[in-house]
């Protein structure tokens, strides 16, 4: 069961942190990815990162401006988000990766199954 929060309606160039609290599975187990879906389009991934966080990877489209990270301890995946733009503005899920984060950048790494989403929304 993973449940996202965080998301909102911010200004070009600002910032928001998305969590993702994960249970009924062992999280610290599991490569993690954010994935996106903006209004009209396909599922995009944004990011992944592996068990221990030590291991990430980012799309074109979000690298330099996003950092995964993960507290095992917390059961817990974040998504700081900073220089927002109005073509970040999607649906944000948490979702377990069903490849190792090293497929993540080339295939679609991440399980179907999903949370309910995050509503990001970047507008001035």
């Amino acid at each position: 069961h993973l449940v996202e929060s965080g998301g909102g309606m911010v200004q070009p160039g600002g910032s928001l942190r998305l969590s993702c609290e994960a249970s009924g599975f062992t999280f610290s187990s599991v490569d993690m990815s954010w994935v996106r879906q903006a209004p009209g389009k396909g599922p995009e991934w944004v990011s992944g990162i592996n068990t221990d966080g030590g291991v990430t990877y980012y799309a074109d489209s979000v690298k330099g401006r996003f950092t995964i990270s993960r507290d095992n301890a917390k059961n817990t995946l974040y998504l700081h988000m900073n220089s927002l733009k109005p073509e970040d503005t999607a649906l944000y899920y948490c979702a377990g990766n069903a490849l190792p984060v090293d497929f993540c950048p080339v295939a679609k790494c991440y399980e179907a199954q999903w949370g309910q989403g995050t509503q990001v929304t970047v507008s001035s």
